[in-house]
């Protein structure tokens, strides 16, 4: 028999564990299904300097441990699995794991965005020692040391002008010999004088045992290799939101990030609220994401009041 629950969760991580604290001082005694891979990408980020009330810092694990012992403290109640089947099209709503099957009055859903990588051995086993996907999480760590970004877009030219705060030179590592870049951000990066390009050049290798020494480039044209050094590798090829299961039910963009009314989590289906990565292409930071998660939890919960369901 499926249980009924008024909120579940759907996803962890900063947006649904402030969404489980929320609902569940609100005595809505939310369900959460954090998932196998529980915590969302803080569980790759050894050090988390810029949330507020942690003034010498914290690793995201220990964030995340903190996080998740809050929102079970107000009463939520936290499954490690995952959500492997939906159905939005009928209230209310069905929400299925390998183990059990749930009936949701309402659905936030905070499945959190995956960074994409250049999925070579030498950067994953280097990753939290040098090699990144956020720039204002970790280019700070980095201070008064030579890096590099790899990608073409709007994103690597904006954390490669934000690692120029930091870092002695910043490389900018692109496939072609032309940025997919907006003019703007071109001619931003072009003009400050500690970003070189690397151009027609793709990673082959990160270099190092411990920390990373430097990057082995292969040039597109004619293959050669060469070496340069390098204290960081931020990688910013984009993200992917983990919102694939929910194609054909919600409405997604582009990308796949879910849509939502501005100004709150409402999605278009109603009853079902969005939070954090998985509908922010914009941000992606562990304190937006906490923001989001407050306002589907309220949302929810003043919708549930309308329905006379809370």
């Amino acid at each position: 028999m499926p249980e009924r629950v008024r909120v579940l969760i759907v996803g962890s991580g900063p947006a649904g564990y402030t969404a489980a604290i929320y609902a569940a001082r609100a005595e809505l005694e939310p369900v959460m299904l954090a998932g196998f891979q529980f915590g969302g990408q803080l569980m790759l980020t050894t050090d988390v300097e810029n949330y507020p009330g942690f003034p010498e810092g914290v690793t995201g694990p220990e964030m995340m441990d903190l996080f998740q012992k809050q929102a079970e403290r107000f009463g939520t109640r936290v499954l490690f699995e995952d959500a492997s089947e939906l159905d939005l099209s009928q209230r209310p709503f069905r929400v299925k794991t390998a183990e059990k099957e749930f009936l949701a009055d309402a659905l936030v859903l905070a499945t959190g965005a995956s960074a994409r990588w250049l999925g070579i051995e030498s950067e994953q086993r280097l990753q939290n020692k040098g090699v990144s996907a956020c720039a204002t999480c970790d280019g700070a760590l980095y201070r008064g040391k030579p890096m590099a970004v790899v990608g073409g877009g709007d994103t690597a030219m904006e954390e490669a002008l934000f690692l120029t705060r930091f870092a002695t030179k910043v490389t900018l590592i692109h496939r072609r010999d032309a940025l997919r870049a907006s003019k703007i951000m071109q001619e931003r990066a072009r003009k400050n004088e500690k970003i070189e390009f690397a151009w027609n050049s793709v990673v082959d290798e990160v270099l190092g045992d411990e920390f990373v020494t430097g990057v082995r480039l292969r040039d597109t044209r004619n293959g050669e290799t060469r070496e340069l050094p390098v204290e960081a590798l931020f990688i910013a090829i984009g993200h992917q939101p983990n919102t694939d299961f929910l194609r054909g039910q919600l409405e997604l963009d582009s990308v796949g990030y879910i849509k939502v009314e501005v100004g709150t989590s409402r999605t278009g289906v109603e009853g079902v609220f969005a939070c954090g990565d998985a509908m922010d292409p914009s941000y992606r930071q562990a304190v937006t994401a906490a923001g989001t998660g407050c306002m589907a939890a309220i949302d929810a919960e003043r919708w549930l009041a309308e329905q006379d369901i809370a």
